[in-house]
């Protein structure tokens, strides 16, 4: 029994001698956790037919993970190319404890052949440490990425994520095509680095970005770089708020290295499209404050067409955090007085503000505002005026026919003195007579007569008299006596 087993292991060193003695080369491979990867096994001409397998460590029984005899087993597929004398295994779902030594085998009489195999397996992320970045909108950014003397030569290439597996698949440029759009990639052999720029940056290009360096063997080397791109308006903005008519001033802190630099300030919604106010307006003044590092620009007499978006700064490059935004909105103020002759209407002030973001008409709101407070207050007060004065000459007229009705009925009975009420009617019938009472002298020197005589110069008159004026007395008396 132990001289079997000793003849057993004696085989076994045999083989695994003439292995090693066999083997035609070495073939590394590499893959990363989760993924797939290929070991292109070549062979001789004339072993078409013969069957060929992958084994690992020493290749005995229990080692051989797949032969051409079975196209998939497990986690392992096997293909023949016969017209390239190649056979290829493909393992998938690969694991760190994939990793190690491979035999690539060829079955014949005698002796098999042998290829050694390498694979390395690597986690499928990048990296321990990532460089951190910020910049700015419509700025732009440099990646630089070094790379080992070895990889001269080697293809260059950056991606996003950090899924070194898929990076050069999904590559953004690389040294192969180093203009894309955005991205330039330059490569200074005599420093071994090689640099990405990506210019006009938004947000979008927010993320995880990948410098790799593509080798013959093993797996890629790789700088991980992580980018935010913030929104340039955001540095420094301010709200303000003036009345029109009065002196607003804005704000404008620099940095001190530019204090030699020209100030500006210029008015528009966009900082690439917007008027110098410095140097069109004059109710603009600039006063400039060194040891704070800060200048101010004063609106002398602040108009309706001042609202909006102004950006002041001390860098014509609008380099960021080298300039200021300003949203002024303005209040308009007016003053309205109602003043009513019979004091039935009080007197009222109105200050009334009107904010506004966007640039009024100039005029318009104080027009409107005028036409509004005539409305409400002065037609109130004219018809109380009138309905005031109608209650005057009601009451007046109500005097007179009354005092005409109580001279004609002195010498009266007392029964006819009960009647010297006068129906409303009546006297509404006869206000044409008031009023003609009151047009001229003559008419009130008439009816003055009338009274002072006794009731037969009365008659005489009612037979006589055919005037008008008369008539229109005597119709009082007429109607007083009939009552």
């Amino acid at each position: 029994m132990r001289r079997w087993r000793l003849q057993s292991q004696l085989f076994t060193l045999c083989i695994a001698l003439s292995c090693v003695r066999s083997a035609a080369g070495l073939i590394r491979v590499s893959g990363y956790e989760g993924r797939e990867v290929q070991v292109s096994c070549p062979y001789g001409e004339g072993y078409e037919s013969y069957e060929k397998y992958l084994c690992k460590n020493d290749c005995g029984s229990d080692d051989v993970l797949i032969t051409t005899t079975e196209a998939k087993k497990n986690r392992y597929s096997i293909h023949d190319d016969k017209q390239n004398r190649v056979f290829i295994v493909t393992i998938s779902d690969l694991r760190r404890t994939d990793a190690g030594k491979y035999w690539c085998g060829v079955t014949r009489t005698g002796k098999d052949i042998y290829t050694e195999v390498m694979l390395e397996v690597g986690r499928d992320s990048c990296c321990d440490h990532s460089a951190k970045v910020q910049r700015y909108e419509e700025s732009s950014v440099s990646f630089s990425c070094p790379y080992e003397s070895e990889y001269q030569n080697s293809l260059k290439y950056i991606c996003r994520g950090n899924q070194p597996s898929t990076c050069l698949q999904h590559a953004l440029i690389s040294s192969d095509n180093k203009q894309k759009g955005q991205f330039t990639l330059t490569d200074d052999m005599a420093s071994r680095k090689f640099t990405v720029t990506i210019t006009s940056l938004t947000q979008k290009n927010s993320g995880s970005y990948l410098c790799g360096v593509h080798g013959n063997t093993g797996l890629d080397v790789f700088s991980a770089f992580e980018l935010e791109v913030k929104e340039w308006c955001c540095v420094m903005s301010h709200k303000l708020s003036g009345i029109v008519g009065h002196p607003v001033t804005m704000q404008c802190p620099y940095p001190p290295q530019h204090k030699d630099n020209r100030k500006f300030l210029c008015k528009g919604d966009h900082r690439k499209n917007c008027k110098d106010m410095m140097t069109s307006q004059s109710r603009f003044m600039l006063q400039e404050d060194v040891a704070s590092s800060s200048f101010s620009v004063t609106i002398t007499e602040l108009k309706a067409g001042d609202a909006g978006t102004y950006w002041c700064g001390s860098d014509s490059q609008w380099s960021v955090g080298n300039y200021t935004k300003i949203q002024l909105s303005l209040d308009f103020q007016w003053t309205r007085t109602v003043m009513s002759t019979i004091n039935v209407v009080p007197t009222f002030t109105m200050v009334e503000p009107v904010r506004s973001q966007a640039t009024p008409i100039p005029g318009k709101e104080i027009k409107d505002a005028t036409l509004f407070y005539s409305v409400i207050f002065i037609v109130p007060a004219v018809l109380l005026i009138l309905t005031f004065a109608l209650v005057i000459v009601y009451k007046y007229k109500c005097y007179n026919v009354r005092g005409a009705g109580g001279n004609m009925n002195r010498n009266k009975t007392k029964t006819a003195e009960t009647e010297e009420v006068i129906s409303v009617s009546d006297i509404y019938q006869n206000q044409d007579v008031v009023y003609s009472k009151q047009r001229t002298s003559k008419q009130q020197s008439a009816c003055q007569h009338h009274d002072d005589t006794g009731e037969a110069e009365q008659d005489s008159v009612y037979q006589n008299d055919t005037t008008t004026d008369d008539i229109y007395c005597n119709q009082i008396s007429i109607i007083a006596n009939r009552r």
